[in-house]
């Protein structure tokens, strides 16, 4: 089998014309995690440890000793926090689990703040934030652009990690993982993951979570995807063609009411109308059939659960949070546990938290 190609070996051109599986081993180093970028990095073995982890640290953190051990993990890094785009949920809860793990932070949240406002290229910004930090997390409206930096530090002399925290409409892996813990915990007690049913539902097209999410269910047995959508907002074909070479089991339809009854779990997104080509365009779509009512509920199973990446409009009503089917409150907390074993794996100090917790 060929070695995998680091990224300092490869061109910027070279590493576009790379399938996403051959990427997905360039991002790493020395077999492990380094960058994260696409959610084709982890299998379904990575996927558990991840979420077995951030279990761990949860129950290491109810006590102050446990406390102070998670932050004494890594008190020796500093973060840089490099949002461009907005961001309340994901930049805090980064945040949140750097500080959990005792790491400093530093941030840009708007480059008019940045020397971008008087023309220095992002690269060069990129390049300037890695001699001061150890991580480089990063969320831009522009597509491809935390792969673009992970391919520069790699050929800098002081590579450091990038994590994606959302790439423009293409993936957001680490929003997947806390997806993905959270239906782990889900259904723990009803055999997991495998031979479930998933329903996604609303703006799948532009919806960066859908595409990544959709991409980790594949590791996982018997998994049925629904993509509900109206036709200008239906999941890519991009996705369609790499759920077909997997084998997935997956339909494309309209009618939300009819697969409500199958789901185990609902995936609900809101209109994505900050990627209007023109100002209002989204509102001439009719979405009227792709909202869940408290009417809703007695259709649905009695231990299915209702998931959305958040901020949400009016695709769930205010009602429906009442229902403990209701879980995606519960995910944003979830993010801050994930991202938290996230970078224990990418700092290699996973082991240190397993056998605390076992002690």
């Amino acid at each position: 089998m060929q070695r995998p190609r680091a990224l300092s070996e490869v061109s910027w051109d070279q590493l576009q014309a790379m399938s996403l599986a051959e990427k997905a081993l360039s991002f790493q180093k020395n077999g492990r995690l380094f960058h994260v970028l696409i959610a084709q990095q982890f299998d379904r073995r990575q996927l558990e440890e991840l979420g077995a982890t951030a279990t761990r640290v949860r129950q290491i953190a109810k006590s102050k000793a446990g406390m102070d051990f998670l932050r004494a993990q890594l008190s020796h890094k500093t973060a840089m926090l490099y949002f461009t785009q907005p961001s309340s949920r994901t930049f805090l809860s980064f945040h949140s689990a750097c500080q959990m793990l005792g790491m400093k932070t530093v941030e840009v949240r708007d480059t008019a703040t940045s020397s971008e406002v008087k023309g220095e290229t992002q690269e060069d910004s990129v390049r300037t934030f890695s001699s001061f930090s150890d991580v480089i997390v990063m969320r831009s409206a522009v597509g491809g652009l935390a792969e673009k930096m992970a391919w520069v530090l790699s050929n800098a002399e002081r590579p450091v990690p990038i994590v994606n925290a959302g790439s423009g409409k293409d993936q957001h892996p680490t929003q997947a993982l806390l997806d993905i813990y959270t239906l782990q915990r889900s259904f723990e007690r009803r055999g997991g993951i495998d031979r479930k049913t998933i329903v996604f539902v609303g703006d799948l097209l532009r919806g960066r979570t859908v595409r990544s999410l959709s991409q980790l269910l594949t590791k996982f047995e018997g998994v049925k995807q629904y993509f509900i959508a109206p036709e200008p907002l239906q999941i890519g074909k991009d996705i369609l063609d790499l759920l077909r070479a997997s084998g997935s089991d997956f339909e494309v339809g309209a009618d939300f009411e009819k697969v409500m009854p199958e789901a185990d779990a609902i995936y609900m997104t809101r209109i994505q109308d900050e990627w209007d080509e023109q100002k209002g365009d989204s509102r001439k779509i009719d979405i009227s059939r792709f909202s869940l009512a408290a009417e809703h509920l007695k259709r649905l199973k009695p231990h299915a659960v209702i998931l959305h990446p958040l901020p949400r409009r009016q695709e769930i009503a205010v009602e429906v949070d009442h229902d403990p089917r209701a879980v995606y409150w519960r995910q944003v907390r979830n993010g801050m546990w994930i991202r938290v074993a996230l970078l224990t794996f990418i700092f290699d100090c996973a082991d240190s938290i397993r056998e605390f917790h076992g002690a």
